[in-house]
């Protein structure tokens, strides 16, 4: 599914990155984000995301600790896009 179906890439990630505040949430989105370059092909993803497959591995692995530089790059190489929207109970 995360290599054909678009639209389940989006709501997978979207359920990680709105885990991402809860204990082990970082982690998660590694790991999703691992999941849809592995399903992309991790050379093709480093390729369009100007990064060497190396250290696409290493910034996705459980122990990774990527930049924000790094994260946005493997985001964009995935054909994707970081949107930030206001939640629910924050202030106007």
């Amino acid at each position: 599914m995360l290599r054909d179906d678009p639209d389940f890439v989006d709501e997978y990630l979207a359920a990680a990155l709105d885990e991402i505040d809860q204990p082990g949430g970082q982690a998660a989105l590694l790991a999703a984000l691992r999941h849809v370059a592995e399903a992309q092909g991790m050379a093709n993803v480093a390729q369009k995301a100007g990064i060497p497959r190396e250290s696409l591995y290493r910034a996705l692995s459980s122990r990774g600790n990527p930049t924000i530089k790094t994260l946005l790059a493997v985001i964009n190489g995935a054909g994707l896009h970081l949107a930030v929207t206001r939640t629910e109970h924050s202030p106007a």
